[in-house]
């Protein structure tokens, strides 16, 4: 799902959220309403709320709430069963899918096989550009849907009212383990009629169901229970309105003030505090997330050899640890590698990975050697692009920034963007002009998902268009391994060839620090980082 996957952020004035916020909140310094509705934080989505078309974590967060697939995530990462009764294989090729039965979507039409089917086909289609179509890569017909225009993928067929199978382009011993993310979920025969419409006001069938002209854009989006949802994340609230802001900073004011509920990321400023501010009412917890830097493969100055050693100059230019201390009080931890400590398979020994140390000396000697091959022209700027509503984005950037004049003794300076959309649009057109800002939270925990949707050739967040035979071939020996940890070890293979490569520079690993109101009880994180809304109660 998520680019934090990429974190982003909304265009909203601030006089505007804190006014909305205050109206959202109790009256008598709480911010939980009198009815049992949690109030929390969030961003405006950047598409309706489509599962195939929402891949960051404003609209994902909803997505996740609002529908039901055939699993879900518990607190752990492990699977849970949604609407599934059964998905099996003798061969981890075709895979039989069984639905529970007796299942309803929030108009009371059924959840049936081709439920998932049709809504599967939908997001491989490349006529639909949906954001998530990567994800349907593997089912077999996919080369046809995604390049040659086919309506429907040949690996996916309906038995009967509440079977359907999935055959896949080569064995995939972990392909149950991503059905829990929201590319997979099914959508209602309604959706087809008018997507766009429906992504404004879906028809759902999960947790939780948008209330009626429950989003309004740019200021809050407001969830109610559903009724008929049977699975295993059941409402412990009335609802969850979630207040979009333009920054951190308005929310955490709100949220030490108790006119919100819920925030599952602190501002730069108040990491010093937060604790103290909330007097106990705070974790933090590390999630299967990261931080990276994105060099494009389209700029001039970063191709062949030349780029390759700038691209190395520039890791070693950045003292990740001490901007770690000073913008972020030491709540995250330099990334080793690609993917996420929490992960199974993790390795912080990858063959290549010592070109993330800091070591400024050798930094300038490997920026001289690219200079001396073709130079870098002269006055330019190296533009750090970010959108500067995420929490730290602006500190850590502007940090980066001035260690890579330092040690480099070039020019270079953040590129601001006011907001996430802007900037994903930016990406999109691939329209970056320098390096830029980029993180992943991860949609099913697998060393994959950090690896094929951000790597992988033509996958839908590879923001910087890098494109490897070699690293593909080794994903897809990863994918087709007997096992998940017989995987890991092509997944690591392949990582070797991203250092060789350094298509993107990680930075650090996620924390998430979580603040909640004295209205508020039992908030916790799960293991992407992401509170579990549904099992958050209201204080009477």
């Amino acid at each position: 799902m998520r680019m934090n996957r990429v974190l982003k952020g909304v265009a909203v004035t601030s006089a505007l959220a804190l006014a909305l916020t205050a109206c959202g909140g109790s009256g008598d310094g709480g911010g939980a309403a009198a009815d049992g509705v949690v109030t929390a934080h969030n961003t405006e989505p950047e598409n309706g709320l489509i599962p195939t078309s929402t891949s960051e974590v404003g609209g994902g967060r909803v997505v996740d709430l609002i529908y039901a697939g055939l699993y879900s995530y518990a607190q752990d990462g492990s699977l849970q069963e949604e609407l599934a009764e059964s998905v099996e294989s003798e061969d981890n090729v075709t895979w039989t899918v069984k639905l529970k039965e007796g299942q309803t979507f929030s108009d009371g039409s059924p959840v049936t096989a081709s439920s998932f089917v049709d809504a599967w086909n939908y997001g491989a289609d490349s006529d639909n550009a949906q954001k998530a179509s990567y994800f349907f890569n593997t089912i077999k017909g996919f080369k046809d849907s995604d390049e040659e225009g086919a309506d429907e993928l040949s690996g996916l067929t309906v038995v009967d009212e509440t079977t359907f199978t999935v055959e896949l382009m080569g064995p995939e011993s972990d392909f149950p383990l991503r059905l829990g993310y929201s590319a997979y979920k099914p959508l209602p025969e309604v959706a087809f009629e008018d997507m766009a419409a429906f992504g404004e006001q879906p028809v759902t069938n999960g947790p939780y169901i948008l209330a009626e002209d429950g989003w309004q854009h740019n200021v809050e989006m407001e969830l109610v229970p559903n009724e008929d949802y049977e699975g295993p994340r059941a409402p412990k609230n009335n609802g969850i309105t979630f207040t979009i802001y333009e920054n951190y900073e308005s929310g955490y004011q709100d949220l030490v003030s108790g006119h919100l509920d819920v925030m599952d990321q602190m501002p730069p400023n108040a990491l010093d505090t937060y604790e103290d501010d909330l007097e106990g009412r705070a974790s933090s917890r590390a999630y299967a997330g990261n931080a990276n830097m994105v060099i494009p493969g389209y700029l001039k100055e970063f191709e062949g050899e030349p780029g390759k050693l700038r691209r190395q100059a520039i890791s070693m230019a950045i003292d990740r640890q001490a901007i770690i201390d000073t913008v972020f009080k030491g709540t995250k931890e330099v990334a080793k590698e690609f993917t996420a400590p929490v992960l199974d398979g993790y390795s912080e020994d990858i063959p290549g990975s010592e070109v993330l140390e800091y070591d400024p000396k050798k930094a300038k000697e490997l920026w001289d050697e690219a200079d001396a091959i073709s130079p870098w022209p002269e006055g330019k700027v190296l533009k750090y692009t970010s959108n500067v509503d995420g929490a730290g984005n602006r500190e850590y950037i502007e940090a980066i920034t001035n260690q890579l004049r330092n040690n480099l003794e070039i020019e270079a300076e953040l590129d601001a963007i006011s907001t996430f959309q802007e900037m994903r649009q930016i990406v999109s057109e691939d329209g970056l002009e320098g390096i830029s800002r980029a993180g992943w939270q991860a949609d099913y925990p697998s060393l994959y998902n950090f690896l094929g949707p951000l790597f992988g050739t033509g996958a839908s967040s590879n923001d910087g268009r890098y494109s490897s035979e070699e690293f593909d071939a080794k994903l897809q020996e990863g994918l087709q391994a007997d096992s998940v940890e017989e995987g890991a070890q092509f997944f690591n293979e392949a990582q070797e060839i991203l250092f060789e490569d350094l298509p993107a520079l990680p930075l650090w690993y996620q924390a998430n620090q979580a603040g909640w109101s004295a209205d508020v009880t039992n908030v916790e994180q799960g293991w992407d980082g992401v509170p579990l809304y549904y099992n958050i109660e209201t204080v009477e």
